[in-house]
């Protein structure tokens, strides 16, 4: 089964330490194992635009849809056996150390 993992930021998270908290490792035992499908980061908030269509009428704002300390950074598709397997995988990036990971189902149609 397919996991999307959105990677958030958390102001109250563990700093950053550049030396350990290298995403690239993470993938690398990931693709190894036959599980990463995709994965990347997105642009700041700042670059995000809402698009919403109201009575008929497309309305575009610039920003997020909700304002927040916290932000998706960037999102990473895997395959696992299960959601107990997917919070595993979850808890070993770095982001859950100084940020934070919700590990969500794909539904496909």
């Amino acid at each position: 089964m397919r996991y999307v993992l959105f990677i958030c930021t958390d102001p109250d998270g563990e700093p950053y330490d550049p030396d350990t908290d290298d995403p690239g490792s993470w993938v690398e035992a990931l693709e190894a194992d036959g599980k990463y499908v995709l994965g990347d980061r997105l642009r700041p908030v700042e670059d995000a635009t809402t698009v919403r269509v109201r009575g008929g009428e497309t309305v575009v704002t610039d920003g997020p849809f909700t304002e927040s300390r916290e932000w998706i950074a960037g999102f990473d598709i895997i395959e696992a056996d299960d959601l107990d397997e997917a919070v595993a995988v979850a808890a070993r990036h770095p982001m859950a150390r100084f940020g934070r990971v919700e590990v969500r189902p794909v539904w496909p149609f």
